[in-house]
This record gives structure tokens, C-alpha cells and sequence, in this order.
């Protein structure tokens, strides 16, 4: 026997033996008449999708299917489309949800009919016509939320306030971490003009940390109350969507039973 089939068939053989060893653990199952059972998790600026992995293992432990985007950062556009790739994968009705710069991704990209719900998570929600930069105008500026700014027009918090900034209730070791792998944001995606709003046309609830330091609270409640979100406030950062994984995804069930016809 060619020795490449003999090394294919000992690494099926592996991982047959590996599964029988280690079974998944088995999902909670969800009511068989709610009809949502997918969620697409949509990162802000600064990060990347991992900081979902929280909300991830809550939300697959109830049994629903959870898909998280990793935006690429560089323009509206660009994290749009991504949101997009990630709906078109879907095998039924979604709750979107979007943490921060996140928001205004996903109120361009929820207008998609598989869109039934929309979760803002200390997010940004401008209008169609709207850009994200004018949801600050009259608000009092986030004097520790510091960025740094590239030759080339790319974002990054800075190093020195990143803690008190971002995430002052996350442990040192996984601040430094997170400070030293942020993920850049073209400052030019602030500028862009939403065509769409997709909260015009969807329920929406909203998911406010109340020491967040990147807004002003005042900010936060004005942009939740326009777009007529059912509010929850929870103590936490900016960072809340890897703090308070639990109060999401608690707020992420309820949208989706909400909008299945099961209220709780």
C-alpha cells in the first residue's frame, strides 16, 4: 500500500479514536418552534472576534448556532461585506449584534432579510445618511479614551491608556495582552456616510456598560433611545462584550425568542 494512503488512513484512524475519546458536549436544545437559533457577532474597532469567545460558549451551550466576523478594519465598506459573506452562511433568521464601532456595521449591513433583531452592545447607531463621527457632536468628549493616529490614517488606543481607556476591569495580564494586539482602524471609516439603518426597520435592544470611558453615557442612552432599544445596563467597561458575557448573551436570547413569537 503507497505509504500516503497508509498515512491518510492512520490520521482518519486518529481522529476516529480522538472522537469516541473526547465527545462534544452536547448543546441545550432550543425550543423546536423558535425560529431563531443563528447569531452573527460583529467586533468594534481595536479588537478582534476572539473577544467574543465568552458570549460564544454561552450562547452554543443553549444550542444556537453562533458565527463571529472578523472584520478587516479598513473601511465601512469593507467590514460591511464582511458581515454580508457571514449572513449569506447562515441556514435561517439572525440576530445581529455589534459592539461599539461594530454598531455602525451592523445597522449598514442588517437591512439583509435574514436580519430579524439587532443588538447594540455599547454601540453606535447613526441614521442612513449619518456618519459615525457625527454620533459625538454635542456629546462631552472621552478625555481617557486616547488614539493614536499613523502616518497612513490607522487608529490605535493609546498604549499608556489603554487600561483605564478600554478595559479597566480586566485582569493586567490580559489588558497587556490586548494592548499589544490591537487590531487598527482606518480613522477615514468615521467619515463615511451609512446608506442604510437598518434599526428603521427592526426591533432592537441595547446592551450599555455604565463606566464606559471610549462614550459618553449620555451618548450611549441618546443613541439607544432614538433607535428605540429596549435597554439593559450592566457595571463594566468597554470592554463589556468580554467581561459581561453572560448578561449578552442573556439579552441576545431573549431578542431571539422575542422576535420567534416566545417572549419570556
Amino acid at each position: 500500500m503507497p505509504r500516503k494512503t497508509i498515512t491518510t488512513i492512520a490520521a482518519i484512524a486518529t481522529a476516529a479514536s480522538l472522537s469516541v475519546a473526547f465527545p462534544a458536549v452536547a448543546a441545550d436544545a432550543l425550543p423546536q418552534d423558535q425560529s431563531v437559533k443563528n447569531v452573527v457577532l460583529v467586533h468594534g474597532a481595536f479588537a478582534d472576534g476572539s473577544g467574543w469567545k465568552g458570549v460564544y460558549d454561552n450562547l452554543t451551550k443553549r444550542g444556537y448556532r453562533v458565527t463571529i466576523v472578523q472584520n478587516p478594519l479598513t473601511s465601512l465598506a469593507d467590514d460591511v461585506a464582511a458581515t454580508r459573506r457571514a449572513l449569506e452562511r447562515q441556514d435561517g433568521p439572525v440576530i445581529l449584534v455589534g459592539h461599539s464601532w461594530g454598531g455602525t456595521v451592523i445597522t449598514e449591513a442588517g437591512v439583509d432579510e435574514k436580519v430579524k433583531g439587532l443588538i447594540y452592545v455599547s454601540a453606535l447607531s447613526p441614521d442612513a445618511g449619518e456618519t459615525t463621527a457625527q454620533q459625538y457632536e454635542g456629546f462631552a468628549p472621552a478625555s481617557e479614551f486616547v488614539i493614536e493616529t499613523t502616518k497612513d490614517g490607522f487608529g490605535y488606543v493609546s498604549p499608556a491608556n489603554f487600561k483605564s481607556g478600554f478595559a479597566h476591569d480586566v485582569s493586567d495580564a490580559d489588558v497587556a495582552f490586548m494592548r499589544d494586539a490591537q487590531v487598527p482602524i482606518n480613522m477615514a471609516a468615521f467619515g463615511t456616510k451609512l446608506q442604510n439603518a437598518a434599526w428603521r426597520t427592526k426591533p432592537s435592544w441595547a446592551v450599555i456598560a455604565t463606566e464606559d470611558k471610549a462614550f459618553d453615557q449620555a451618548m450611549l442612552i441618546h443613541m439607544a433611545e432614538r433607535i428605540n432599544a429596549k435597554i439593559t445596563k450592566v457595571s463594566a467597561s468597554h470592554a463589556l462584550f468580554m467581561t459581561q458575557p453572560a448578561v449578552i448573551a442573556d439579552t441576545i436570547d431573549q431578542a431571539a425568542k422575542s422576535v420567534s413569537g416566545k417572549t419570556k
